[in-house]
């Protein structure tokens, strides 16, 4: 019984301290950064280059 109780404590050990969605989790928060700068600088931007393709829209 004391062997169980063991090994039930060591696997609950080697989740606590697992560092391997680590990685997994800087990516995402990196892609959600690079994602809210790009939304930010289409807002931006946005009606400028929508008002440039217009003029080369009509002189065409």
């Amino acid at each position: 019984m004391t062997f169980i109780f063991v090994k039930l404590q060591s696997a609950a050990f080697r989740a606590l301290n697992s560092d391997e969605g680590q990685g997994l989790t800087e990516y995402a928060l990196i892609l959600a950064l690079v994602a809210v700068v790009a939304i930010a600088s289409l807002k931006f931007l946005g009606s400028g280059v929508n008002k440039e393709l217009t003029s080369v829209a009509t002189s065409l």
